[in-house]
């Protein structure tokens, strides 16, 4: 059996890589549970002498929710690397949908009455343990399957741990057909214990910025400050490209060695989706993006794909170099979907720190204007 998630976050603490937080602490003790669960072994299961044993009954998960940059994403990945066992996942919630609904297309272009069963049991066949990170459900496609994939995966033996910004009563809110979704809330309270990371600190918020890649407000001088960067990364060439996901065609205007210059319009006012920038997450290493606008209900649906790329950017550990109208707690101030951006704010700072994406992007040099 390994050693103990305490241990591995006290060494990490001790070698000045991470601040020692109660509520950070108080979860490891859940997160320990089920790691050591996992590890021990089965108890003995009898099959019959024509049919195999069922598999076994998945230990009981965790759903830790609380707000922006609590650490909850750290302790994800403790708790990933520190189970000694074969058969375990981590994934992005978003990356995760995309995978199934993947299968789903191809299980029913194959023909298959009930699609989902097959997609479990080819795309989790031999999983143990499923690691979802930031688990927030805004997509009618996504709601009205996800209950049932759920039942399946359990079924099946697999442990889920997830995290999310919300308490599960709130997922899905104000979603159409709620009503069917509301049976999952209940399944995720009586399988997941539910605890919320109640940290008072947002440690995103307080890292240092490095170089600057954020300009404000979007002017001139900020797209003369973003061409400089251009320049200095591809030596001025540069071509379109076209990404082909699943059927669409995503343009980038300038593209050249893994470095790509394009608008907020020219990303988020087209109708795009997670497949979409995940794949432009895995083409890029850089993205410069211009004129990022103040953010409301108005233009709800460009502010949700906004999201859903900054979400695509930070998991792929793209460096993001932007001009916008404000600074990121202050593009979306009210409305549907201020709540969902405080997430996306704080990443937005997060990606923005020195050693954000180190060795993608580190050689832009400093030719751009102070901050201001």
């Amino acid at each position: 059996m390994g050693q103990s998630l305490r241990h591995h976050y006290e060494t990490r603490v001790g070698a000045g890589e991470l601040h020692a937080d109660p509520a950070q602490i108080a979860a490891l003790s859940p997160l320990d549970r089920i790691r050591a669960a996992l590890e021990s072994p089965p108890p003995p299961v009898r099959g019959g002498l024509f049919r195999k044993p069922p598999p076994p009954e998945p230990v009981r998960g965790l759903y830790l929710w609380g707000g922006v940059g609590r650490g909850k994403s750290m302790l994800m990945d403790l708790f990933h690397a520190g189970v000694a066992i074969e058969g375990k996942r981590r994934v992005h919630f978003h990356a995760f949908m995309q995978q199934v609904h993947k299968g789903l297309h191809a299980a029913r272009k194959a023909g298959a009455e009930d699609a989902l069963r097959p997609v479990v049991a080819e795309q989790f066949r031999g999983l143990r343990l499923l690691c979802l990170d930031e688990m927030q459900i805004t997509d009618i496609a996504d709601a009205m399957i996800v209950g049932r994939l759920f039942d399946l995966l359990f079924a099946q033996g697999v442990t889920v741990v997830t995290t999310s910004n919300r308490v599960p009563g709130d997922l899905y809110k104000d979603g159409l057909q709620r009503e069917r979704f509301v049976p999952f809330i209940r399944m995720i309270e009586d399988r997941l214990e539910v605890m919320h990371l109640a940290s008072p600190t947002d440690y995103r918020q307080n890292r240092l910025t490095g170089a600057d890649v954020y300009f404000t407000p979007a002017d001139r001088l900020a797209r003369q400050a973003l061409t400089a960067i251009w320049q200095d990364l591809t030596d001025g060439a540069g071509a379109p490209l076209t990404l082909r996901v699943q059927g669409r065609e995503l343009d980038l205007p300038l593209f050249h060695n893994g470095v790509a210059r394009a608008s907020f319009w020219d990303l988020c006012a087209r109708p795009l989706g997670p497949a979409d920038y995940l794949a432009l997450a895995e083409t890029l290493r850089v993205l410069i993006l211009e004129d990022i606008p103040r953010l409301s209900s108005e233009n709800y649906n460009e502010a949700r794909r906004f999201v859903t790329l900054v979400d695509a950017l930070y998991e792929g550990r793209v460096r993001l170099i932007a001009s916008a109208a404000a600074q990121p707690e202050m593009l979306y101030l009210e409305g549907a979907g201020a709540f969902e951006f405080e997430r996306t704010a704080s990443r937005l700072r997060e990606m923005q720190g020195a050693e954000w994406g180190l060795g993608a992007a580190q050689e832009f040099s400093a030719s751009t204007r102070p901050a201001r």
